[in-house]
């Protein structure tokens, strides 16, 4: 817990990074962030990226990578990650129309992480509420994508707003796949009926029973992402870093 490295999703910053990638980046190392999760490296090489991370002192924690990307292309998204110096590729969004579709993103997950996996890198699924539904099995969605792919292939990167979300415990589900969670999305809900976004130690999420838990299911980076804010984004996440500054010493050093 005291010693694992945080990155910001740069969703979060997508407005920002459009009008400034460098800047925003540098904001956000001044926050005390260690990282970034890429989401797309606007008009960037994967080596200027690499060099632009190097200058200003941040690490490529992860990158979310479009399935149609990782189904077609993912000998050029391996190589960009390498660049990069990442491990991780995430798949970050999945919209089925029914429940093969599930099947068939089960096949692509596979294949693909197998190639993640020979190549030194790993897979990642990231989830939304949508997976929590029950398909025809009484099985959800989402524990058919982790039981039905090896643990050695295809990761979680469990965002623990949208479990909430979806009706669920998230320090259940994090217990339930000790160890298969490298990457972990830090997100706090508001308490009030709209669960609106919300900055860390804003909300209701039970975030310090998240954070001890970190070493035991060996997360190797905390994730910090938030889809919306009724704040500028900047300021959301520096509300959200000074939270995580009171519970991980290590970002205060």
């Amino acid at each position: 817990m005291n010693t694992i490295p945080v990155a910001v999703q740069l969703y979060t910053l997508r407005e920002e990074t459009e009008k400034d990638f460098e800047g925003t980046l540098r904001k956000v190392a001044e926050l005390g962030f260690d990282g970034v999760e890429f989401a797309g490296l606007g008009d960037y090489t994967a080596s200027e990226m690499k060099e632009l991370l190097d200058d200003i002192g941040l690490r490529a924690a992860s990158s979310h990578v479009p399935l149609e990307q990782i189904k077609n292309n993912l000998t050029q998204v391996i190589e960009v990650q390498k660049i990069l110096g990442s491990k991780y590729i995430v798949c970050p969004y999945f919209e089925p129309q029914n429940e093969n579709d599930y099947h068939q993103l089960i096949d692509v997950l596979k294949r693909a992480g197998e190639m993640c996996r020979l190549e030194g890198m790993k897979l990642c699924y990231h989830n939304h509420d949508f997976e929590l539904k029950k398909q025809s099995d009484g099985r959800t969605a989402l524990e058919m994508i982790f039981e039905e792919t090896d643990p050695l292939d295809v990761k979680a990167e469990f965002d623990i707003y949208w479990l909430k979300k979806a009706g669920e415990d998230p320090i259940e589900w994090i217990k339930r796949y000790d160890r298969r969670t490298p990457l972990l999305h830090l997100k706090d809900m508001t308490t009030d009926e709209e669960q609106f976004f919300a900055e860390l130690g804003t909300g209701g999420l039970d975030l310090d029973s998240v954070l001890s838990l970190g070493e035991q299911a060996d997360v190797q980076w905390w994730v910090v992402e938030q889809d919306e804010s009724r704040k500028t984004p900047l300021e959301s996440l520096e509300i959200s870093m000074n939270y995580l500054k009171t519970k991980l010493p290590h970002l205060t050093k």
